[in-house]
């Protein structure tokens, strides 16, 4: 049984930008350079057949490239101690269609539906019980990041291995914008 994820991948130099807001939180896990993407869907635990069932219906999925541009920083839950620290997406419409695709799709093939809103972001680090006083710093710190706009030409089906040094990603299947 694989555990699978479906997301943007970032260019390297996204990637830099990113890591380089990475400051010193107790109890904050940071994601890897290698780690970083956009979740467009989170799927779980699936076995062979069903890999192949998705695999195949995202073959279906049709939206033309698009560009993207990251800005802000953020953390889940909202308004509570804060678990996850994020760096945020502006709104765009063509990310949102692309994913609603994705979520139509997968739900035509049995897929549960995903009942949390689409909030698309990156996460940058994970969070135990870190001092409010830190993590309110790296978001006034970082409150005006922001990256050059990239351009969204493809996407991808992962399969996430659970280490003791951390998540391991693997791509089962690339998808093109066409």
């Amino acid at each position: 049984m694989a555990r699978l994820f479906i997301s943007i991948d970032l260019p390297e130099r996204i990637k830099d930008d990113i890591s380089d807001l990475y400051m010193a939180i107790p109890g904050a896990k940071w994601v890897g350079h290698l780690q970083l993407h956009l979740t467009l869907r989170f799927i779980g635990e699936t076995d062979n057949i069903t890999e192949d069932k998705i695999i195949s219906v995202l073959n279906t999925v049709k939206v033309p490239p698009f560009e993207i541009l990251i800005k802000g920083v953020g953390h889940f839950p909202p308004r509570k101690h804060p678990k996850i620290l994020w760096v945020g997406i502006t709104e765009n419409i063509e990310l949102f269609r692309l994913q609603s695709k994705i979520e139509k799709a997968l739900t035509s093939i049995g897929i549960a539906p995903d009942i949390r809103r689409f909030h698309p972001h990156i996460t940058v680090a994970r969070l135990n019980e870190s001092p409010l006083e830190k993590v309110a710093l790296f978001i006034t710190s970082n409150s005006l990041f922001s990256t050059e706009p990239f351009t969204v030409s493809q996407y991808h089906l992962y399969s996430s291995f659970l280490k003791k040094e951390g998540a391991y990603h693997q791509i089962e299947a690339s998808f093109l914008l066409t």
